[in-house]
C-alpha cells in the first residue's frame, strides 16, 4: 500500500476509533496489508481488498483471553 493511502486510512481510523495515537505502518515484505499500532503496541493488521473494481480495507484484531483479565 502506498504511503498516501496509509495516511488516509490512518486518519479515518483515528477519527472513527477516537484514538489519536493510532498508527498504520507499512509491513515489511508485504504490499497488500499494513500493521496497526496504538502507542507502539501492535493491535492488528489492516488488509487491502480490491475485488470487481471495489476497494475496501479490512481490519483484523485478535484479543487474547489473558488481555481481558488485566485491570
Amino acid at each position: 500500500m502506498e504511503k498516501t493511502e496509509l495516511a488516509k486510512v490512518q486518519k479515518f481510523m483515528r477519527a472513527t476509533l477516537q484514538s489519536p495515537s493510532l498508527e498504520v505502518r507499512v509491513r515489511p515484505r508485504k504490499d497488500d496489508s499494513a500493521e496497526v499500532y496504538v502507542e507502539d503496541e501492535f493491535v492488528g493488521v489492516l488488509f487491502r481488498d480490491e475485488e470487481d473494481g471495489d476497494l475496501s480495507y479490512n481490519f483484523s484484531m485478535a484479543i487474547l483471553e489473558f488481555d481481558l483479565d488485566e485491570d
